[in-house]
């Protein structure tokens, strides 16, 4: 029997705070970009999607607090493009949600082709690093506000525990939680916060990508014996981005359901 999860959901203003979301349209970013809005803060949705007008009908937010961009994050260009448009609306740019990423192909490790290996960590960690390449100096514009400036990353308990038949996949999450251990340490006296989350498997579309057999087998990693939800990742990316996060940086945060061994 799958257990269900019950949410309080905490309460924060995010009045005047202007987040981006990698990803936002897919099914944590648009987990992430509801709370954060439901909370008061504009969102800049930058997402590949060709479809990203329609996806985001369901966002019923005033245009004047959300902006959608169609973005690849692996090109620096287009990343430059992306946060010169979201400046020009909302004026500043305060908080970083790296969450965009792909599974890749669910293969043994030898049966990889390079170019696919090199493509998962291309959009992973290298579309990670060239956001907050192209994003820290506006951070660190607003890294003395009341609230501070926020980089979140989204990894994946798969990158501390590694994973069958997901190597590439495991070895981009392992780098994006080292690169948020390097820049919180780089910034940590900046004003700028930089940390990761770790989740276990959440019912995604991404979900889509795996056989019924696969899921149940990573079902069986999680003591809890449910699969996480995407409004409790939304939910650890608020406490995060917000003022009671103040000491916490270059920091790892689980949200495994007991699978985490470290």
């Amino acid at each position: 029997m799958i257990r269900q999860a019950s949410l309080a959901g905490a309460r924060y203003d995010f009045s005047g705070r202007v987040a981006v979301v990698s990803g936002g349209m897919g099914g944590l970013g648009q987990a992430i970009t509801k709370c954060l809005m439901d909370a008061g803060a504009s969102v800049a949705v930058w997402d590949a999607r060709a479809d990203l007008t329609q996806a985001a009908g369901a966002l019923a937010y005033p245009p004047e607090r959300i902006s959608l961009h169609k973005v690849d994050i692996t090109d620096e260009a287009a990343v430059v493009a992306a946060a010169k448009e979201t400046v020009s609306k909302f004026g500043h740019i305060d908080t970083l949600v790296n969450n965009a990423g792909i599974l890749g192909p669910v293969v043994d490790t030898w049966e990889h082709t390079a170019e696919q290996f090199r493509r998962v960590l291309d959009v992973n960690l290298v579309g990670a690093f060239i956001c907050i390449r192209v994003l820290v100096p506006w951070l660190m514009k607003n890294a003395s506000g009341p609230w501070r400036a926020r980089i979140v990353n989204v990894a994946s308990i798969q990158g501390k525990e590694g994973m069958p038949q997901a190597s590439a996949y495991a070895a981009s999450k392992a780098g994006l939680i080292a690169l948020t251990k390097t820049l919180g340490k780089e910034l940590a006296d900046s004003g700028i916060l930089v940390n990761a989350i770790t989740p276990a498997a959440v019912m995604t579309d991404m979900s889509l990508e795996i056989t019924q057999e696969r899921m149940q087998s990573i079902l069986a990693r999680i003591p809890m014996g449910r699969f996480l939800l995407s409004e409790e990742v939304a939910a650890q990316v608020m406490w995060l981005c917000s003022a009671d996060c103040s000491f916490a940086t270059g920091a790892v945060f689980d949200l495994s359901g007991g699978r985490a061994t470290y």
